[in-house]
């Protein structure tokens, strides 16, 4: 790269040279870094091709590389300005966080005199249905805080806690309270507050692309129709609104919903009065009970006009919250510092799952497809990031690893060693299985605390955090070994490098692991994961 302040001649450029830190599926990966004291650059490529050619590859064009095309000026791409308020900043603390999710409905009943009618016996066995009540609630998170502490997580995301119809809570009634099912506000504040003595940040769960067919607003357009002051908080195809019916080939539904989900219907974000009535949702529980992250459930459906006024309100309070979107696809739109941190690392977990799961990706391209992925984004937004392989809305990794724990565990190894930060979905590091929702929403199984897997997990937690600054933070370099070994290298403060075996037989690997699975004298065997530090 040749380079030069916006205002200075091309013919007092500086050059670097360019680094190849990664190879994808189609393209190899450079970089480079440039410092620009003034906050502005031009800068041009030179290329110089394994067949001898030599170019300039350049704003207008690709020339052969001479004088005179180096010093011309339309030969340079430009940043006029680098504005610290455009820059896309992210959290510190989320780079070392390893985060907890609970679905308070099934973590632990610890108060029985708010159970719902109906309520089931605690049973983990149990094949929940959609219906189902168990009874958990914030008593039973309170209860359990010095657990989570023991199991090493600084983190907890929360499936929503306002007050809802349903046993998951995305059909909200109030957003302004809490479900009576799982407390009140009091004891809201103290999970949050003791939370905090420990050392644990809690992120709540927005549900802003819908509101449950409970609510008051939508209510008042059942019964009043277009005459409804809420009428235009929806997206309103026809009246009456009931009964729902979904859209056909000659007729659209009533009213738009989430998929096509009767008792979720779509808020209209682009009206003002929504807007307004979702930023004091979201300022709300920052200012009153100090919450330090928000998860935005179906981020991607809800307009970026919204969403730049959702991160100026609450960053405005809490400068370094904590934003991250549920978005299943490439998210660069959402992700430039003026409205998420970062997404649901779905792209990139998915491929994990594929490859170690489902055996549908070979270790090469999934080396690759992960390479391109990382390259989409800039290093801070990789770093906020949130990796999880399994959740509420997924089967749990054991089921999709066909019960096989010890590959779960490796898979799960991998993403702890990745750039982003680590989620674990409740009554993982008990070795719970469950098929796709809502079977993966089990009662949790408090019967295995201090099982080997337990430990197994415990001690990946604890190895997270203690390397968080490389780990959260260091260079990410992954390829295959000759021998088909996923090598995964991270480098900052210290150097570590892990190594999966995916290849089903035993491989020899001379190395001197702090942490490991089925690795023994020299031999990774099949399922088995070794990490290194130096």
């Amino acid at each position: 790269m040749h380079y030069v302040d916006n205002y200075l001649p091309t013919t007092q450029t500086k050059s670097a040279k360019m680094e190849k830190v990664g190879i994808g599926a189609v393209d190899d990966h450079w970089v480079a870094t440039l410092e620009v004291p003034f906050h502005r650059i031009k800068y041009t490529f030179e290329v110089i091709g394994n067949d001898g050619s030599h170019k300039i590859v350049g704003d207008r064009g690709i020339y052969d590389f001479n004088k005179k095309n180096l010093e011309a000026d339309g030969s340079y791409f430009r940043v006029p300005y680098f504005h610290l308020i455009d820059m896309d900043t992210t959290p510190e603390w989320v780079k070392k966080t390893v985060w907890y999710q609970i679905f308070p409905e099934r973590f632990a009943n610890g108060d029985k005199s708010n159970d719902p009618v109906g309520t089931k016996p605690w049973n983990p066995q149990d094949h929940p249905t959609r219906d189902a009540f168990y009874g958990g609630d914030l008593q039973g998170v309170l209860d359990h805080l010095d657990y989570l502490k023991e199991l090493g997580i600084n983190g907890i995301y929360f499936c929503p806690v306002f007050k809802a119809s349903s046993n998951h809570k995305y059909d909200t009634v109030d957003y302004l309270d809490i479900d009576p099912n799982f407390g009140d506000k009091d004891l809201f504040a103290k999970v949050i507050n003791e939370a905090h003595k420990r050392g644990i940040k809690v992120m709540l769960d927005a549900v802003f692309n819908h509101i449950g067919v409970n609510s008051m607003q939508w209510q008042d357009v059942v019964e009043n129709g277009p005459k409804s002051r809420f009428a235009d908080w929806f997206h309103i195809n026809s009246y009456p609104v009931e009964p729902y019916h979904k859209p056909t080939k000659d007729k659209l539904a009533p009213y738009e919903t989430f998929a096509f989900e009767k008792t979720m219907p779509k808020l209209n974000t682009a009206n003002p009065e929504v807007q307004d009535y979702l930023l004091e949702i979201a300022t709300y529980w920052v200012k009153y009970f100090d919450i330090d992250a928000w998860r935005l459930d179906v981020a991607n459906e809800v307009d970026h006009h919204f969403w730049k006024r959702f991160h100026k309100a609450v960053t405005e309070i809490k400068p370094d919250f904590y934003i991250v979107g549920e978005i299943w696809h490439s998210a660069r739109p959402w992700l430039n510092g003026d409205e998420f941190s970062g997404v649901m690392n779905y792209p990139f977990t998915l491929q994990v799952e594929e490859h170690f799961f489902k055996h549908t990706l070979s270790a090469q391209k999934l080396v690759e497809q992960l390479t391109d992925q990382l390259m989409m984004y800039r290093d801070q937004t990789n770093q906020a990031m949130l990796n999880t392989l399994d959740s509420h809305d997924t089967a749990r990794i054991k089921t999709v690893a066909g019960e096989n724990e010890e590959l779960a565990l490796q898979a799960m190894t991998f993403i702890f060693m990745q750039t982003g930060s680590p989620c674990i979905y409740y009554g993982t590091e008990m070795g719970m299985s469950g098929d796709n929702d809502p079977d993966c929403r089990k009662p949790m199984d408090w019967e295995k605390k201090y099982s080997p897997v337990w430990q197994e997990v415990h001690e990946l937690v604890e190895f997270r955090l203690k390397y968080a600054s490389t780990l959260g933070q260091g260079t990410t370099t992954l390829e295959v070994t000759k021998a088909g070994v996923i090598k995964v290298t991270r480098k900052r403060e210290n150097t570590i490098t892990a190594y999966f075996n995916t290849t089903g037989k035993d491989q020899n690997l001379t190395i001197d692991p702090q942490l490991s699975q089925n690795y023994q004298d020299g031999v990774l065997a099949k399922d088995g994961y070794a990490i290194v530090v130096e």
